[in-house]
């Protein structure tokens, strides 16, 4: 979990993370009194916020999300689609990157979410209001958004409520001029996640929400009693696409830097992978096959 710095920190986020960095939890008045949990809880916020200069993936897909989390800006000259919107700290970041690679803010027409946790949807309230967008999200992920809280996650840090104006189905197709992007939800990770598909070119963009467990009991949840079969059906589904680039929401989930850096080196295609999606939803069925065996010893 990162922020911009304790002295920013101490003014945004949730409850427990501006009391860390105010030096106050469990009465303590200096900030190295601060438990070790929740210091590297912010340490995380710090390095996942690092800001990262902009550019653009392939078409007309740019990234203008942080050094750890991703947000994407897809252009069109009837409007601008964002998708995600990272941590609360994030949000003048991505601004800032949109604004830098060149396109106004009030363009932005809609915002899209991959899944309603703090380091994705925590910036979406204030992009909103810095946008004038529609949000627009799954109705399984929509009461948590409009809530701020994951029911069923109480060890989760709270997000800033935000409002979805626009509640979606599976199959969903957001339409913005020449601009078409499909919803296909992939729940697991939450009841609502969602990944989105885009036609650019000649090129299939799959931006694809986390397929990590990531602390989601499996068995048992009253919250989300289909956890494990929600894991199993999206693996199943995602198994069934294709796509010409992979994209997802924290960096190492798809190397970004690594790309970005063969990129500037001149491999214009550094970001085309027909194969990764593959790749990496083995790795993910493996993790979670372990993960899963690891939550049945325990019942």
């Amino acid at each position: 979990m990162s922020s911009m710095g304790f002295a920013r920190c101490a003014g945004h986020g949730p409850r427990w993370l501006r009391m860390a960095m105010a030096g106050i939890i469990l009465g303590a008045t200096v900030p190295g009194a601060v438990p070790p949990a929740l210091a590297q809880d912010a340490a995380q916020r710090v390095e996942w916020n690092a800001p990262f200069a902009p550019f653009r993936i392939v078409g007309n897909v740019y990234y203008v999300g942080t050094r750890g989390l991703a947000a994407y800006l897809v252009t069109g000259p009837r409007g601008h689609v964002l998708v995600d919107g990272g941590l609360p700290e994030s949000a003048p970041l991505i601004a800032a990157n949109i604004k830098a690679l060149g396109f106004r803010l009030k363009d932005v027409r809609t915002i899209l979410i991959n899944h309603a946790h703090f380091d994705h949807c925590g910036g979406l309230a204030e992009l909103k209001r810095l946008t004038g967008a529609q949000l627009v999200a799954s109705m399984a992920d929509k009461a948590d958004l409009e809530s701020g809280k994951v029911r069923g996650r109480p060890g989760l840090p709270d997000a800033p409520p935000v409002k979805v104006d626009r509640a979606i189905a599976d199959g969903y197709v957001l339409r913005l001029g020449p601009i078409a992007m499909t919803a296909h939800l992939t729940p697991g990770h939450t009841r609502g996640a969602t990944s989105w598909t885009l036609r650019t070119g000649n090129r299939t963009v799959l931006f694809a929400s986390s397929l990590t467990v990531a602390g989601q009991k499996l068995f048992g949840d009253p919250y989300y009693p289909r956890a494990d079969a929600d894991f199993r059906a999206t693996f199943a589904r995602l198994r069934r696409m294709k796509a010409d680039v992979f994209l997802s929401f924290h960096d190492q989930q798809f190397d970004m830097q690594k790309k970005r850096a063969r990129q500037q080196a001149g491999i214009a295609t550094a970001f085309v992978d027909p194969g990764e999606l593959t790749r990496r939803l083995a790795v993910a069925e493996r993790a979670f096959a372990r993960e899963e065996a690891e939550q049945r010893a325990k019942m």
